[in-house]
């Protein structure tokens, strides 16, 4: 879990005029501010705004301020949107065809002229860059928008394929600033969505090669660098967060497959043949959304199944000794030096002594399996309030071999010098079911917005063994190098991570004159199971003519692997609990001097809880650390 100091973190920043601000509020939704003024340029303090998300006919209302000023917040992405601003006895200001893109406030300026009942279209022409200095910027940021999705390539229909076009992001879309990807903060419509314990993949499904929600269901993207907003924490690389699609008055759905073969894989690299292994991949899915009741209730579902079948190892053993000189000496292509006699031997002996069969060693495959599912529902309650609720499910699993290099002679990679048998891998499993709640009021005739938001997600994180019959891991070896491994896997029995965790925050804005100040709270529980067994039926290492002599039943030093084994998985299953906790606190105000000059003044405490009694050492208490 990420945690900060119990020390509060005090940021302020100040920006310079600029064209369409870019403004770090809130992951989910968008904001509309603007400024109204009479022929004469003073402010109309009690003009009426009207924001409308006409795909879905939502409204959103506020009065201007005594300035002139006005500030809609917690809007929907997206559009397009038809602002509406009137004062009595004034001509109606309209502006159509706006599109609010994830974290950004969209800068209106009305000038009304008087001339009750007549409408003035927007004729103020805006340059269509995004200013770099301005005065609502807080920090680098990219936004990925629905036609970007949409319309740019990718083969592994993920996220990263889009994250990358951040400028400061390396390592495939995942490193950003030079940091590594588990200092991330991923969310999915404002939630938690990393893995939060660490492993592997800083998301969940990672370790099975599975996206957490198709690209189908995704709406936007944020990254954000180092943003100066307190509402925004938890990563010191970036925040990366995804907002799913949601219904609209018209019934719209797609359907789609992606096929992939080896046939459909280029053959030649600088001009020299190579040989492509046989794989399979299959992506189908349907994305569906629409009213309940018009104007007032939507939904929005997608299906995604993923299979995928890839070669267990991509060379052959060698059918003599001649071949197998051959490929150590680079002679051919695809051929290993571990010859097909000793790897029948090998399993032959462990089946007639140990009743052990360790399975294929050449011609399987290993397999790629996802199924994801979203539904989502918005409600506009009326025009003060809107409510949405999400849920997501995955069901992953991949099969692979056995771990490449922790605690071997030599890489255990299937290669030239080694090859593996299919019982010596796993299958890890990754899945997921999670449930977010988004309530956004306004009240207070306009004075107010609050933003709240529950959200709970569990994972599943669990390795299965692919045979019944457990046996110590045995790394064989052929002149001190990993020949072939045999046995029970020494990371996967009983390796199991279960992680629940809770997440509540309350975001309230007041708007005062020139000022918006906000009060917040977020609160994050962490509960973690962790089991984790190393080498629980055992391990051995024996070079190739030892291994033979040892598994002789009847010899003398024969190695009685059953009882090894069977001693282990007698021992108590190791598991450990862990129930952590953080608490942040803040509070900001944005002080608009003037459209081109702005003060934000925030500051943030965050407290981390430890729920859960760690056993004292008496040593380290002792210790003197000044």
């Amino acid at each position: 879990m990420k945690q900060t100091l119990l020390a509060p973190i005090v940021g302020i920043v100040i920006g310079v005029a600029a064209w369409q601000p870019t403004l770090a509020q809130g992951v989910t939704t968008s904001a509309i501010k603007g400024l109204v003024l009479d022929a004469k340029g003073q402010p109309l303090p009690g003009a009426t705004v009207l924001a409308v998300h006409l795909p879905t006919g939502t409204k959103y209302g506020v009065g201007t301020r005594d300035n002139g000023q006005f500030d809609l917040l917690n809007l929907r992405i997206g559009g397009p949107y038809e602002i509406t601003i009137s004062f009595v006895g004034y001509e109606t200001f309209v502006e159509r065809n706006v599109q609010l893109a994830l974290g950004k406030t969209y800068e209106t300026r009305a000038v009304l002229r008087e001339g009750a009942g007549q409408q003035l279209e927007e004729v103020v022409v805006r340059g269509n860059r995004d200013g770099q200095i301005n005065p609502d910027r807080t920090g680098a940021a990219t936004n990925i928008g629905a036609a970007a999705l949409r319309s740019l390539p990718t083969i592994s229909r993920s996220q990263e394929d889009f994250t990358r076009l951040t400028p400061q992001a390396s390592g495939g879309g995942l490193s950003f600033g030079g940091r590594n990807p588990l200092y991330n903060n991923f969310s999915l419509d404002g939630s938690i969505f990393n893995n939060s314990f660490g492993l592997d993949s800083p998301t969940p499904g990672g370790q099975t090669n599975s996206q957490p929600v198709s690209l189908d269901a995704i709406d936007q993207i944020q990254v954000s660098i180092a943003p100066y907003d307190v509402r925004q924490g938890g990563f010191s690389g970036a925040g990366v967060n995804a907002v799913t699609k949601s219904g609209t008055n018209s019934f719209k759905g797609t359907a789609y497959t992606y096929y992939r073969n080896e046939s459909l894989i280029g053959r030649k690299v600088e001009g020299a043949e190579i040989d492509n292994p046989s794989l399979k991949f299959n992506q189908t899915g349907f994305a569906f959304g629409g009213p309940i009741v018009k104007n007032k209730l939507f939904f929005f579902t997608n299906a995604e199944f993923t299979r995928q079948t890839d070669p267990g190892q991509t060379f052959r053993p060698a059918t003599s000794p001649a071949e197998a000189q051959a490929a150590l000496n680079g002679q051919l292509n695809g051929v290993s030096r571990v010859q097909q006699s000793d790897l029948e031997a090998i399993r032959q002996r462990l089946i007639s002594s140990y009743g052990y069969d360790p399975g294929a060693y050449q011609g399987f495959n290993y397999r790629t399996y996802s199924d994801k599912l979203l539904v989502k529902i918005d409600w506009n309650i009326n025009s003060n309030n809107t409510f949405s609720v999400r849920y997501n499910y995955l069901r992953s699993y991949r099969q692979q071999g056995p771990h490449p290099i922790a605690i071997a002679p030599s890489s255990r990679v299937p290669g030239v010098n080694t090859l593996q048998f299919a019982n010596s891998g796993y299958t890890i499993n990754n899945n997921l079911n999670s449930v977010v709640a988004e309530l956004n009021s306004t009240f207070g005739r306009g004075k107010f917005s609050n933003k709240a938001q529950v959200s709970y997600s569990a994972f599943d994180d669990y390795r299965e063994l692919p045979s019944s019959t457990f046996l110590p891991m045995i790394d064989i070896t052929l002149g001190g190098t990993t020949y072939t491994s045999v046995g029970t896997e020494q990371f996967s029995a009983n390796n199991t991570l279960t992680q629940h965790i809770l997440q509540l925050t309350d975001n309230l804005s007041y708007f005062a004159g020139k000022h918006i100040f906000t009060l917040g709270a977020n609160y994050e529980r962490f509960k973690f199971v962790n089991g984790f067994n190393l080498q629980r039926y055992g391990y051995q290492r024996l070079e190739l003519s030892d291994f033979f002599v040892l598994t002789q039943r009847g010899q003398p030093g024969f190695l009685d692997l059953n009882a090894q084994a069977t001693a282990g998985g007698q021992a108590p299953i190791k598991q450990a609990a862990t129930d952590v906790a953080q608490l942040g606190l803040y509070a900001q105000d944005e002080f608009q001097l003037n459209p081109a000059f702005k003060l934000t003044l925030g500051v943030r405490a965050d407290i981390p809880i430890y729920n859960t009694t760690v056993a004292p050492n008496a040593q380290v208490a002792a210790a003197n650390f000044l």
